[in-house]
């Protein structure tokens, strides 16, 4: 009973004493943060200015042979009521959806137009390529 109460007494004393030795601390510099008209995204890094690009006509989807269909490997379709699922070059692709499909150096902004019984329909510019279901 005697040994609860002494070591109370010891950690009381103790903290007093840790406390009144312990400098108060005082903030020197306060951080504030102001939104000039939205100028600035949050979450660029500080410093750091947006650049516009130009569009360069030799590269990206402006430009390049069309694309044959061997280029896609319809793997498996799903025809559901509402839904329409394909699977193209290992991903799984929805009516609608669009993606990159590279080629060597270049990346080519595929749209997928329509998934049918047996096919499925991408369009490119104004390039409509379809492509047929293979089995490997």
């Amino acid at each position: 009973m005697k040994t609860p109460v002494l070591l109370f007494l010891t950690l009381a004393l103790a903290g007093r004493a840790f406390s009144a030795e312990a400098p108060a601390i005082e903030l020197k510099n306060k951080s504030a943060f102001t939104v000039e008209n939205n100028s600035r995204n949050p979450f660029w890094p500080i410093g750091w200015k947006p650049v516009a690009k130009l569009s360069d006509p030799s590269s990206g989807d402006h430009a390049g042979p069309d694309i044959a269909a061997s280029a896609f490997l319809v793997s498996s379709i799903t025809l559901g009521s509402a839904n329409r699922f394909a699977i193209v070059n290992g991903k799984i692709m929805q009516e609608g959806q669009q993606f990159g499909l590279q080629i060597g150096s270049q990346t080519y902004q595929i749209t997928v137009k329509a998934i049918q019984d047996g096919r499925v329909v991408f369009g490119r510019r104004d390039q409509e390529i379809v492509a047929p279901l293979r089995r490997k």
